[in-house]
């Protein structure tokens, strides 16, 4: 199964400009580029949600 950017966003109350962001910095869950759609998977998804974080805050991710 996989998730629209608008149904993860509403699943994580952020905006999908946000998750638009964290894919263009390479952080945040795993995606799918399909025919021009993205799709993240719910493996990702959940992973992430196993961390306890969507992704790593700014500081962290210099580190």
């Amino acid at each position: 199964m996989h998730l629209t950017p608008q149904q993860l966003a509403a699943r994580w109350q952020i905006s999908e400009k946000t998750l638009e962001r964290w894919r263009r910095r390479g952080i945040g869950p795993g995606f799918l580029r399909a025919v021009g759609r993205v799709l993240y998977p719910l493996e990702q998804i959940e992973a992430c949600e196993a961390q306890g974080l969507a992704a790593p805050t700014r500081r962290e991710a210099r580190l």
